[in-house]
C-alpha cells in the first residue's frame, strides 16, 4: 500500500449506519483535505451501471463527491446471485484479494486519505474468504467499528467483532456509537467511555438518533412492495411520515388522516380512495394529509375513479399482494440514503461534524 492514510468502516451488524457515517465523514473530510477517496471492496446490493454490476453505495458516493475513479475500482467485488455457490465450487481467495488490492491502489493513487466501507459485521463475507477482517488486514487499514446505542449490547457486540478482527491481525482505531436516544446521550457517554476504556478502545463518537434518516419516500415504498405506478410518477420522492391501513369506513378513516400519510387499501375500496382524494380539493391547514395511495390485491379501482386519480396526477401505486402483506413489507423497509435526499445528506454531514472526533479518527 502507499503512504496515504486510510480507515476501514465496519459495523457490529447490518444497518448500524455505516453508509450514513461514511457520507458524513467524506463530506467533513473535504473541508480538511483536498484529495480524499472512497472504496467499498465487497458490495452485496448492486446496480447495473455502465454495463457493470456495482454496489449502490459506491455509485452514490461517486455521484455525490465526484471522485475521479473508475466505478468498478470503487467496488471491485459485487456479490450477485449465485456468487457464493460459484465460489464454493471453485475457491480462489488469492484471486479476489488481488482484485481488491489492485482496485484499491487505483483508487488511492495520489490520495491523502481513503475511506474504505465494509459490509455488515466483521465476519460477513467469510463464506467466500473475504470477511471484513480479512479485507481490512489485506489493505493494512485501521478499523473503526460502528455500533448502535445502549450500554450492554454495544459493548458485547464490539467485543465479539473485536475478537475476529484481532485474530486477523487488524488494528482497531476506535468505536462510534450511532442512533443513541438524545435524552440518554450523557448517561450513555459516561458508561460507554468507562467500558471501552477497559477494552483499550477509544470512543470516537456518540451520534444521536435522527428520525429523518429513517423516513422513506414514496418511491422507496413502491420498490419495497414491487408496485406498479398508476399516477404521480413525478411526485414519488415525497417523504412519508406514517402509513394508514384502510380497513374502516370513510367516516372513521378521515379522523386518522394526518399530514404526509400514505393510505394502504384494497383497490376496490373506492369509498376510501375518494375520501383520500377529497383532500386534494380542500387541502388541510397544515398541508396535504394523504400524499399517496397504495392499492392492494392487484385490484384497480373503477375506471371513473382511476380517471380522477390520473387527472389529479395523484401518486398511486398498485401492489399484487394483500393489504396485510403489503403493510408488513412497508414496516420492514430499511431506509437507505439516496442521491436525491439532500436533506438527509446534509444531516449526515452535520451529525459527523458535531458528534465525531474527526481529528482523532484521521490522525
Amino acid at each position: 500500500m502507499g503512504n496515504e492514510k486510510r480507515i476501514f468502516i465496519a459495523a457490529t451488524r447490518q444497518n448500524d449506519g455505516k453508509t450514513v457515517i461514511s457520507i458524513g465523514l467524506l463530506l467533513a473530510l473535504r473541508k480538511r483535505l483536498s484529495r480524499i477517496r472512497f472504496i467499498k471492496p465487497v458490495g452485496q446490493k448492486y446496480l447495473l451501471v455502465e454495463n457493470q454490476k456495482v454496489d449502490k453505495d459506491a455509485v452514490l458516493l461517486r455521484n455525490l463527491c465526484g471522485f475521479p475513479c473508475a466505478l468498478k475500482d470503487m467496488n471491485p467485488v459485487a456479490v450477485e446471485e449465485g456468487f457464493t455457490r460459484a465460489y464454493l465450487d471453485n475457491p480462489d481467495s488469492a484471486g479476489l484479494l488481488a482484485q481488491i488490492t489492485q482496485s484499491y491502489r487505483a483508487v488511492a493513487q495520489n490520495a491523502e486519505f481513503v475511506v474504505i466501507e465494509g459490509t455488515g459485521h466483521a465476519g460477513v463475507g467469510s463464506v467466500f474468504d473475504l470477511s471484513n477482517a480479512t479485507v481490512a488486514k489485506a489493505l493494512d487499514a485501521p478499523v473503526v467499528l460502528i455500533t448502535i446505542g445502549g450500554i450492554g449490547r454495544p459493548v458485547d457486540e464490539v467485543c465479539l467483532n473485536r475478537a475476529l478482527l484481532q485474530q486477523a491481525g487488524c488494528e482497531i482505531k476506535g468505536v462510534i456509537v450511532n442512533k443513541v436516544m438524545p435524552e440518554k446521550m450523557h448517561t450513555i457517554r459516561t458508561y460507554l467511555t468507562r467500558a471501552f476504556d477497559r477494552l483499550g478502545l477509544p470512543l470516537l463518537g456518540l451520534i444521536p438518533f435522527a428520525p429523518l434518516l429513517t423516513v422513506p419516500n414514496f418511491a422507496q415504498i413502491c420498490e419495497s412492495v414491487n408496485g406498479i405506478v398508476l399516477a404521480g410518477a413525478g411526485r414519488m420522492h415525497r417523504k412519508v411520515q406514517r402509513v394508514i391501513v384502510g380497513a374502516m369506513t370513510p367516516r372513521h378513516a378521515l379522523d386518522h388522516f394526518l399530514p404526509q400519510s400514505v393510505l394502504v387499501t384494497p383497490g376496490d375500496r373506492e369509498d376510501l380512495i375518494l375520501a383520500a382524494l377529497s383532500h386534494c380539493a380542500a387541502p388541510a391547514p397544515h398541508g396535504e394529509l394523504i400524499i399517496g395511495l397504495v392499492l392492494t390485491g392487484g385490484l384497480r379501482p373503477h375506471k371513473s375513479i382511476l380517471h380522477i386519480i390520473t387527472q389529479l396526477d395523484f401518486p398511486t401505486i398498485l401492489a399484487n399482494e394483500g393489504t396485510y402483506e403489503v403493510t408488513s413489507r412497508i414496516h420492514e423497509l430499511v431506509v437507505k440514503v439516496r442521491e436525491e435526499d439532500s436533506d438527509k445528506i446534509a444531516l449526515a454531514e452535520e451529525l459527523v461534524e458535531k458528534y465525531v472526533d474527526i481529528d482523532a479518527l484521521i490522525s
